[in-house]
């Protein structure tokens, strides 16, 4: 039976936290916190915090072995934008988009 934990409105852009979300899905959970744990990017703590959160799920709510969990999905949504104003040459101004992320982990148990 699978689990979920999801962290919403991360305050870092999609396409970075996804970077990161590639190299551990498919991967057992023990190997997966241990590549986050090297991997050199301010997503990595990120998502091993709801990898871990959602490890924390299966414990709690169902009968499973912690060994055998793999993360079985991983996804990364775009979560919305703060619009920012930059000041300009010539009294012009241009947005700044200020990207948040929804990072959603669910591990299974392996058969």
């Amino acid at each position: 039976m699978e689990t979920r934990a999801v962290t919403r409105f991360v305050r870092l852009s999609p396409r970075k936290v996804k970077l990161v979300v590639d190299q551990i899905r498919g991967k057992g959970v023990e190997e997966a916190l241990n590549t986050l744990k090297f991997v050199p990017k301010r997503a990595a703590v990120l998502v091993a915090k709801t990898l871990r959160s959602a490890v924390a799920n299966a414990e709690g709510t169902q009968s499973v072995d912690v060994d055998r969990l793999y993360v079985k999905r991983v996804v990364v949504d775009e979560g919305g934008m703060w619009k920012r104003f930059m000041p300009r040459a010539m009294g012009r101004a241009t947005r700044v988009r200020k990207r948040l992320s929804h990072i959603t982990v669910i591990v299974d148990e392996r058969r």
